[in-house]
């Protein structure tokens, strides 16, 4: 685990999506986290140790989904499957495949497995298994402002975990998608799916993976920032939770009764042209209940007596 000093420093962005304005100072406690996301070889322990059974594992309840055949609620998650021409972007379902058999085990469908991907990050984990994990290691999932503290490595205000420059010197700093999404990947910085853990440069705090590869869970309910949220050091909030979830936010969707966490990183399948997400201050929502190909989760450790 690596070190992050207590401080205050600037969250969100005023630049880019309209859910992580305003920029605002917030302070945080000083905290030990993950120096890269959690891996198949990490959560195969917890699972060979406890006998653990994630959520894509498990029977699906049909009074969950009404009027949905039964023979179709088979354990299962959802994997991208790439088009072979540009699609609407509007409608993710073009992309995005339940399969049955999916899992953390089974990361491609039924017939896949994990063998050589122990260094990979653990994949297919809903927010309670990755708390269930955490809980497992003596650790906790951090906070929005924890992660995204951490994710900045000490460059306050920079678009990038490294700077500005998207590929500085002509290196690619992170795992993500590059070319015209969800059809043609150029595989410019080498992977197609996702990447071992500290395959590329760790940030200014020695962490791995802060930014594309797989998007983290957190341990935030999703909401908009206060637009009224202070903008000075000096009233900036001290490490703040959001330990409610405004289901407001989702009344139009199928599945609006299910509360949303916050999510951040972005993953190996965020581009320039869709899901420019693979910055610090980038979030999305998360359904608790929903594990992806593309979703898994990182640790903390917060000193006992808050030192910051």
């Amino acid at each position: 685990m690596g070190w992050i000093p207590g401080g205050t420093f600037r969250m969100g962005s005023d630049h880019f999506y309209f859910e992580e304005r305003p920029a605002r100072e917030v302070s945080v406690s000083g905290f030990w986290i993950d120096s890269h996301p959690v891996t198949v070889a990490d959560f195969r322990a917890f699972v060979d140790a406890t006998g653990y059974v994630t959520s894509a594992e498990r029977p699906l309840d049909a009074a969950a989904f009404p009027g949905v055949d039964p023979s179709l609620l088979v354990p299962g998650s959802v994997v991208f499957a790439p088009t072979s021409h540009p699609v609407d972007l509007r409608d993710f379902k073009l992309w995005w495949r339940y399969l049955p058999g999916a899992s953390w085990r089974s990361p491609s469908g039924a017939a896949s497995s994990t063998d050589g991907l122990d260094q990979h990050p653990v994949v297919h984990v809903a927010y309670e298994d990755a708390l269930a994990y955490s809980m497992w290691a003596g650790k906790a999932l951090p906070s929005e402002a924890e992660w995204e503290r951490a994710a900045r490595g000490g460059l306050d205000g920079t678009v990038y975990t490294w700077g500005d420059q998207p590929i500085p010197g002509g290196r690619h700093m992170a795992n993500t998608w590059q070319g015209e999404f969800p059809w043609q990947n150029l595989l410019a910085d080498g992977f197609f799916g996702t990447s071992p853990v500290c395959a590329f440069p760790a940030n200014g705090f020695g962490l791995y993976d802060m930014a594309g590869n797989v998007w983290e869970w957190t341990e935030d309910f999703f909401r908009i920032p206060n637009a009224t949220l202070p903008t000075s050091p000096c009233c900036a909030p001290r490490d703040p939770r959001v330990e409610e979830p405004d289901l407001r936010l989702f009344g139009a969707e199928p599945d609006a009764a299910v509360p949303r966490r916050v999510i951040k990183g972005g993953s190996h399948l965020c581009a320039p042209n869709y899901c420019f997400r693979y910055r610090p201050a980038a979030r999305q929502a998360e359904a608790v209940d929903t594990s992806t190909a593309h979703i898994g989760f990182r640790c903390v450790v917060r000193p006992a007596n808050g030192t910051a």
